[in-house]
């Protein structure tokens, strides 16, 4: 029979005895209740407590208050909860940064706030998946779940992490070039050779410069079906504010600037303009703000384009990179 902790070794180094295969990471900003069900659902998990070395909870300087939430996490000590709050709003790179360094397993689990996992064997699938593609020789280190809206049951095509969606929404298993941010996994060795979150993200795009430089270490990224999550989020959408869709059409064009032939830092700065101007309804002075901001990328980012091997990898696994 096949250790289950044989995927765990790196550069045949044993993890510690005794130290379970995942952690568990949830960043919080002012949605108590939503984070208060999702502990319910977590430690309600087959396995839980087998599987999770530690669920780290981090308060992103909420204003409202967790007093439930704290209460329950005092009367359930069985749980491995780790909970803390920030002085200050660390943006969703700079939370989960904040997490990682917490961390102890070799598998980070993340998840919103305001997503549950639908089945009760989810953890055991995180494990196994990791698991398959290290004995099948594949070097895997994220994984993508499948995410349907709360509401209606219906996939949430925003959280599919490929933008061929009618392709290949019905497969079990494929690889991939980027991860949706409200449900994955990672390996932390991932983060020990490619970096943290770029903390310059405040908002969006951070898992797309993530994933290049994953792939740029060597590692694949998959997507598994057998990983299901439920999101709170709109099938309507959410109607971020102007600054947010901004910050995603810079951010993704930051990223096309860094990891990218030149090719693709124009069109997708310039693709990703119109867009903005659709989803604001023609806000030209923020449309001329992100501009102001585009053209000042080359300056003071570095340009470090993908190799040779890394562009092949976006190519077979068909990564839209004009935008």
């Amino acid at each position: 029979m096949t250790d289950p902790l044989d995927y765990f070794y790196k550069n045949r180094t044993i993890i510690p005895h005794g130290l379970k295969p995942l952690s568990l990471i949830i960043i919080t900003y002012n949605r108590a209740a939503d984070t208060l069900q999702l502990l319910r659902n977590i430690v309600a998990l087959d396995n839980c407590n087998d599987l999770l070395q530690e669920i780290i909870i981090v308060n992103n300087a909420s204003t409202n208050s967790y007093e439930e939430l704290e209460q329950f996490i005092h009367d359930h000590p069985q749980h491995p909860f780790v909970y803390s709050r920030t002085e200050k709003n660390l943006g969703v790179s700079g939370g989960r940064n904040y997490a990682i360094k917490k961390s102890t397993a070799p598998i980070l689990v993340f998840l919103d706030d305001d997503a549950l996992f639908r089945n009760a064997d989810a953890l055991l699938f995180i494990q196994k998946i990791f698991s398959e593609e290290q004995q099948s020789g594949n070097n895997a280190g994220i994984a993508a779940f499948r995410v349907y809206y709360f509401d209606t049951l219906e996939l949430q095509q925003n959280a599919f992490p490929h933008k061929k969606f009618q392709d290949r929404k019905d497969l079990p298993h494929f690889e991939t070039s980027y991860f949706s941010g409200c449900a994955h996994a990672i390996r932390k060795s991932v983060f020990d050779a490619a970096g943290y979150y770029p903390e310059n993200f405040f908002y969006g795009m951070e898992e797309y410069d993530l994933s290049y430089r994953a792939i740029q270490a060597g590692y694949k990224i998959v997507y598994d079906n057998r990983v299901n999550v439920l999101h709170k989020e709109s099938p309507l959408g959410r109607m971020p504010a102007e600054e947010k869709i901004r910050g995603m059409w810079v951010n993704k064009s930051k990223t096309a600037w860094k990891y990218l032939p030149m090719i693709y830092f124009i069109s997708t700065s310039i693709l990703w303009s119109f867009e903005y101007l659709r989803r604001t309804r023609y806000y030209l002075r923020g449309w001329l703000k992100g501009w102001n901001q585009i053209i000042k990328i080359p300056s003071q980012e570095k340009k470090t384009t993908l190799d040779r091997n890394s562009l092949n990898y976006l190519r077979k696994v068909s990564a839209r990179l004009w935008y």
